[in-house]
C-alpha cells in the first residue's frame, strides 16, 4: 500500500493534469453556453496554478487553445491580449531595470544609504529595509533581495565576531595580548600552589554567552525576514513595481474600456505610496518587538559593546563601496535616464494639471495618445542606442588589430538572460481570461447572482475579500491570485452598484501580502534559503504581518483612495458593460457617506 501511494504521489502532476479537465467536464456538458464553457476554463487554470502541475505560464497559454475552440473568442483576439499596453509598459520597466542592475547602479544606491543611516542594530534593519523598498519600486523583487540578503550577511557575519576573531582574520596579533596571556597563566599558577581558587565565574560567562548568542541568531532572524519583507512592501508603490499591479491596471482597461485612464503611473504612486510606508515603519516596528525585544539601549547601539561591533560592520559596507569604484559614464547615464523616466511618467497626464501627453500628443478628444508602455519603450530604446563610454576607439582583445566601439548600455543578450518572460505570460493569460469573462457573458452572470451582497455594508465586503485574497496568495502566485479575483469582483461590484475600484484596488494590493510561507513568493524562499529560519518563525512574523497590511489596505481606501480615484459615486465607464443600471440614489450616496 505504501508503495502504491509513493507511485501516485510521483506521479501526482501527470494525474492532476489528465484527470482534472475530465473531472470537470460535466459543467461544460450539462450547461451547453459560453458563460460555462468560460467559467470551466478559470476553474481548471485556477488548479492548475495552485497545484503548479505545469508550469505558471504553461497554464496561461490555456486561453489560446480553449477559447476559440469553445467559440468563446478568436484566437486573434485571445493573442493580442498577451502582449497589450499594460504588457508593453511591464517589458519596458523590466528593460530598464535590467539597465539598472547590469551597472550595479542598484548596488551603489544600497551602500550609500546604508553608509549614511549607520549600522547600529534598529537603524541597520531599517536602512536595509528602506534600501530594499526603494530599489523594489523599480526592480524586480527577486533581483533585489538576491542582491541584498549577501550584503546583509556579510554585515551579520562582522558584527557578531569578537574582536579578537577580528584581529585574526586580518592577521592582526598583538604580542602585548599573548604576553597578558602568559602573564595570567604564571599568576594562576601560583595562586594554584598557594591553594588560593578563583571565584567561579564559569556559569556566569557561559549565562552571558548563551545570552549573546541568542540575541545575535534572533537578529539574524529579523535581518533575512526585513529584507525579504520589504522587498514585497516595496514593490506596491509604484504600477511597475509589482505584476499585480499592472494585472489591474490591464484588466480596468479591458473590462471597462470608456474609462477615462483611471488607473496610471501617477495616481497609483499617490494611493499606493503612502501605504508602503505605513507599511514599512509598522513592519519595522514588528520585527523590532518580535526578534529584538524592548532593551532600547541595545538595539539603537547605546551600549559599549554594541558600539564596537557596529564600527566593525561599518567596515564591511565601506570596503564593499570601496571596491565598486569611483562612479562610471554608464553608471551616470542609466541614473539620468531612469530619474528622466520617472519623470516622464508623472508629468504624462497626472490628473492635477495638463500633462505634456495631453498638450503634445491628444487626440480628438484631448486625451493623450501616448501611454506609460510608450515613455518606458522610448527610455529602453535610447538606452540599447546610447554607448556605456565616452566614444572613442579601443583595440578588439578578440580580434588584435581591428578598432571597436564603446558597447551600448543595454544589449540584448543580457535581457535575454535577465528578463522574466514567465511572468509575462502570465499577466497575458490573466488579460485573456479578463476579456474572456466580459465576451462570454460570464461577468453579467456573476454580477447579476451577487446582487444580494448590495445590502452588506461595502467596507465590510472589502474587508472580508482582503483577508480572503491575502490567504489565497500565500498558496499560489501573487499574478495568478489577482488574475483569478479580479475579473470576477469587477462584476460583483457592478452587480451590487459599488465602485469597481473600491474592491479591485484593495484586492490587488492584499495580493503582495505573501509574508507567511517560504514558498509564497521568490523573495521569502530566497531569505529562507540563507539558513537560520524556520517555517515556524516566518510564519509567526507573517500572520501578524497580514493583519497589519490589511488595516493598512483598509485605512487607505477608506481615505485618501476617495478623491484620488473619485470613489464617491458609481462611475459611468463602469455603465457600459453592465446591464445593471446603478442610477438610484442610494447606491450613488453608499460610499459618500463612508
Amino acid at each position: 500500500m505504501a508503495t502504491c501511494w509513493q507511485v501516485l504521489w510521483a506521479y501526482r502532476s501527470y494525474l492532476i493534469v489528465f484527470a482534472l479537465p475530465i473531472l470537470l467536464l460535466p459543467l461544460p456538458i450539462l450547461v451547453p453556453a459560453t458563460e460555462a464553457y468560460c467559467a470551466y476554463t478559470i476553474i481548471l487554470m485556477a488548479f492548475y496554478w495552485c497545484t503548479e502541475a505545469l508550469p505558471l505560464a504553461v497554464t496561461a497559454l490555456l486561453p489560446i487553445i480553449l477559447f476559440p475552440m469553445m467559440g468563446i473568442m478568436k484566437s486573434s483576439e485571445v493573442c493580442i491580449q498577451y502582449f497589450n499596453d499594460t504588457n508593453v509598459l511591464f517589458f519596458g520597466g523590466l528593460l530598464v531595470a535590467i539597465a539598472v542592475e547590469h551597472r550595479n547602479l542598484h548596488k551603489r544606491i544600497a551602500l550609500h544609504v546604508l553608509l549614511i543611516i549607520g549600522v547600529r542594530p534598529a537603524l541597520l534593519m531599517l536602512g536595509f529595509m528602506i534600501v530594499t523598498a526603494f530599489l523594489s519600486m523599480w526592480i524586480n523583487n527577486t533581483a533585489t533581495t538576491a542582491m541584498m540578503m549577501p550584503i546583509a550577511h556579510a554585515v551579520l557575519q562582522q558584527l557578531h565576531k569578537s574582536p579578537r576573531d577580528r584581529d585574526i582574520e586580518e592577521g592582526r596579533n598583538n604580542p602585548t595580548f599573548e604576553l597578558q596571556e602568559i602573564s595570567d597563566q604564571k599568576k594562576e599558577t601560583k595562586h594554584e600552589n598557594r591553594q588560593i581558587h578563583p571565584l567561579p565565574l564559569g556559569s556566569l560567562e557561559s549565562k552571558t554567552n548563551r545570552i549573546q548568542k541568542k540575541y545575535q541568531y534572533q537578529f539574524s532572524q529579523g535581518m533575512s525576514l526585513c529584507v525579504c519583507y520589504s522587498a514585497s512592501i516595496g514593490g506596491i508603490a509604484t504600477l511597475t513595481g509589482t505584476a499585480p499591479n499592472l494585472v489591474l491596471q490591464g484588466q480596468v482597461n479591458s473590462l471597462f474600456p470608456n474609462n477615462v485612464n483611471v488607473v496610471n503611473f501617477a495616481s497609483w504612486f499617490g494611493f499606493a505610496f503612502p501605504v508602503m510606508v505605513i507599511l514599512l515603519l509598522l513592519t519595522w516596528i514588528w520585527l523590532q518587538v518580535l526578534f529584538l525585544g524592548f532593551n532600547f539601549r541595545r538595539n539603537f547601539g547605546i551600549e559599549g559593546q554594541t558600539q564596537e561591533q557596529g564600527r566593525a560592520g561599518l567596515e564591511v559596507i565601506q570596503r564593499e563601496h570601496r571596491q565598486l569604484g569611483p562612479m562610471t559614464f554608464a553608471e551616470k547615464a542609466v541614473a539620468v535616464l531612469f530619474v528622466l523616466l520617472v519623470l516622464l511618467w508623472f508629468t504624462r497626464e497626472p490628473g492635477f494639471f495638463p500633462g505634456w501627453g495631453e498638450l503634445a500628443f491628444s487626440d480628438a478628444d484631448e486625451e493623450s495618445m501616448v501611454s506609460d508602455g510608450t515613455v518606458a519603450i522610448f527610455i529602453s530604446m535610447i538606452m540599447f542606442i546610447m554607448p556605456s563610454k565616452i566614444p572613442g576607439l579601443t583595440q578588439d582583445p578578440e580580434r588584435p588589430g581591428k578598432l571597436k566601439g564603446p558597447p551600448t548600455l543595454l544589449n540584448w543578450k543580457t535581457v535575454s538572460e535577465k528578463m522574466p518572460w514567465n511572468i509575462v505570460f502570465l499577466m497575458g493569460g490573466g488579460f485573456a481570461l479578463a476579456k474572456g469573462c466580459e465576451e462570454s457573458g460570464l461577468s453579467q452572470w456573476l454580477g447579476n447572482k451577487l446582487t444580494p451582497l448590495q445590502s452588506v455594508s461595502p467596507p465590510a465586503i472589502v474587508l472580508i475579500l482582503c483577508i480572503m485574497v491575502a490567504a489565497f496568495t500565500e498558496c499560489t502566485s501573487n499574478v495568478a491570485t489577482a488574475s483569478l479575483f479580479l475579473p470576477i469582483l469587477a462584476s460583483m461590484a457592478q452587480g451590487i452598484c459599488l465602485h469597481p475600484l473600491y474592491v479591485m484596488l484593495p484586492c490587488t494590493l492584499s495580493a503582495s501580502l505573501a509574508f507567511m510561507l517560504p514558498v509564497a513568493t521568490p523573495p521569502n524562499a530566497i531569505s529562507f534559503s540563507f539558513g537560520g529560519l524556520r517555517v515556524s518563525d516566518m510564519a509567526r512574523a507573517g500572520f501578524m504581518l497580514n493583519i497589519i497590511g490589511v488595516l493598512v489596505i483598509m485605512l487607505a481606501i477608506n481615505s485618501w483612495a476617495f478623491p484620488i480615484f473619485n470613489l464617491y459615486t458609481f462611475p459611468s465607464w463602469a455603465h457600459s458593460n453592465s446591464s445593471t443600471h446603478c442610477m438610484s440614489s442610494e447606491s450613488n450616496t453608499t460610499l459618500s457617506n463612508l
